[in-house]
């Protein structure tokens, strides 16, 4: 079970690197990092409605992040919480 917890981690790890790299492409009012990819302000890589695109592709990616956050919060939490082995011995009374 704990593997498929840190499968699933791993992948939330790359969902952020790619979330990262989807925020830092998009177009800012001064041409953001899009344009040292050699972008001018007239240029787009996904035709005249590049803009919506990334925005509606971000907006996907930011609802699986918090969807990823809540998840893995919750299961490492329950993780953290196992049932102990230990048992306790049972208390002999003195008559």
């Amino acid at each position: 079970m704990t593997f498929l917890f840190y499968v699933l981690l791993f992948l939330f790890l790359l969902l952020c690197l790619l979330l990262s790299a989807t925020i830092l492409i998009q177009e800012a009012k001064s041409l953001g990092l899009g344009a040292s990819f050699g972008g001018d302000s007239g240029d787009s890589l996904f035709g005249t409605s590049t803009a919506e695109v990334l925005k509606r592709f971000t907006a996907y990616l930011g609802a699986f992040f918090l969807i990823g956050c809540l998840v893995l919060s919750l299961w490492g939490a329950s993780l953290g919480r196992a049932p102990s082995t230990a048992t306790a011995a049972p208390v002999e009374s003195a008559e």
